[in-house]
């Protein structure tokens, strides 16, 4: 579970340490908006498209051979990173980084999947996600110090260090070699068994379009509360943490009461609760009613609302599909990496492709909607 939650944490840093910089890197290799934002899309897209990849290699070749191959990568284009200074290398560096780290993040979800199942899952799950929370709002906040004291490369290098000890520490903790599923047709037919599954296949994407509410969320934001509500850094930084607590607080309730109500039923209510925040913050925007102080407050109050509602969600979707695909070993847990993560990539890039002026907060609505209706009509207890 340590291997799993630091492996996990230094991947979400990846983005969240590297959010607050956004404006700046802009600014000093001369892109555009789009494409600055398109670095945080394009890791994410880099992270999910090769995962069914390292999962049917964690399966035949074993989890620690995998898992050093991705962290090695990974620390790799992180201290390229730190030198880069073309706009054109650095989305190439930032998609390269999506594969390691993606690697890395599902062969330790990989290893939690090997020692639990059910709602004990969904539960050890949750405690993956204080390691998500610890990265999403320590990470912005140490990112917004870095961009303010230092300068945006050294985050890279933070990302290089902590990549190295979770190999250092992947290297001293024992992995049994699990036994290989029962695959008798190769890879891509395994793939399209699991895929077939309706219990499989809709809570997943009901996990992978909350997840692509919140990336296009995250990737927006530096630029919506520095230049809309002129918000410094350093708060944005700051901001990070409450973000964090709002992710925590729905992992708790995760925690204490998957076992009474059950993964279903909080997927249901998380999604509702993305749904519903992501239609308000659409029509407060475009009436005009965001702006100043309070309008500052309400969006960081549904900001907040949707994380919490993912977080409650996001857990109990990946539960629910891995539980109907165990049988298939390392491949359930990779397949539903892939989809939760190319949705959620797919979903931000096009919302990058369609600039700003509010669009940001239909593409928001659409994804949140969308999990919200397939958790209630397609997702079956």
């Amino acid at each position: 579970m340590s291997l799993a939650c630091l492996v996990v944490f230094m991947t979400q840093m990846a983005t969240t340490i590297y959010l607050p910089s956004l404006p700046v890197v802009m600014r000093e290799l001369g892109m555009t908006q789009s494409a600055t934002e398109l670095s945080i899309s394009i890791f994410v897209v880099g992270a999910a498209v090769p995962v069914i990849f390292w999962g049917a290699a964690a399966d035949r070749y074993g989890r620690r051979i995998s898992l050093t191959l991705s962290l090695v990568l990974f620390i790799g284009t992180s201290l390229l990173l730190a030198w880069c200074r073309d706009a054109n290398l650095l989305l190439v560096l930032r998609a390269l980084q999506g594969i390691g780290a993606g690697g890395a993040a599902i062969i330790g979800r990989i290893l939690v999947k090997d020692n639990w199942s059910g709602a004990e899952l969904a539960k050890r799950l949750s405690v993956l996600s204080v390691a998500f929370i610890t990265a999403l709002g320590g990470g912005q906040f140490i990112g917004g110090l870095i961009s303010y004291y230092l300068h945006w490369q050294v985050a890279f290098l933070v990302l290089a260090a902590t990549g190295f000890v979770a190999l250092l520490f992947s290297l001293t903790v024992p992995m049994a070699y699990a036994e290989p599923a029962r695959i008798s047709k190769g890879m891509a037919h395994a793939y399209l068994t699991i895929l077939r599954r309706p219990g499989f296949f809709w809570p997943a994407c009901v996990g992978g379009l909350g997840f692509a509410t919140t990336v296009t969320l995250q990737e927006v934001s530096p630029f919506v509360m520095q230049q809309s509500f002129g918000l410094e850094v350093t708060s944005f930084g700051l901001f990070g943490l409450l973000i964090g607590i709002s992710y925590l607080a729905g992992a708790l309730t995760v925690n204490r009461i998957v076992h009474a109500t059950g993964v279903v039923t909080l997927m249901r209510r998380g999604s509702l609760m993305v749904a519903i925040s992501a239609l308000a913050l659409l029509v407060l925007w475009w009436t005009g009613l965001l702006s100043h102080t309070s309008g500052l407050v309400i969006f960081i109050v549904l900001y907040c609302l949707i994380i919490f509602g993912q977080a409650v969600m996001f857990p109990s979707s990946m539960s629910a599909a891995v539980n109907d695909g165990k049988d298939f070993g390392a491949y359930a847990m990779a397949l539903c990496g892939f989809l939760q993560q190319g949705m959620a990539g797919i979903a931000s890039s096009f919302a990058v492709l369609l600039e700003h002026h509010g669009t940001w907060t239909l593409a928001i609505l659409l994804t949140g909607l969308a999990s919200f209706l397939i958790a209630r009509f397609k997702v079956h207890a």
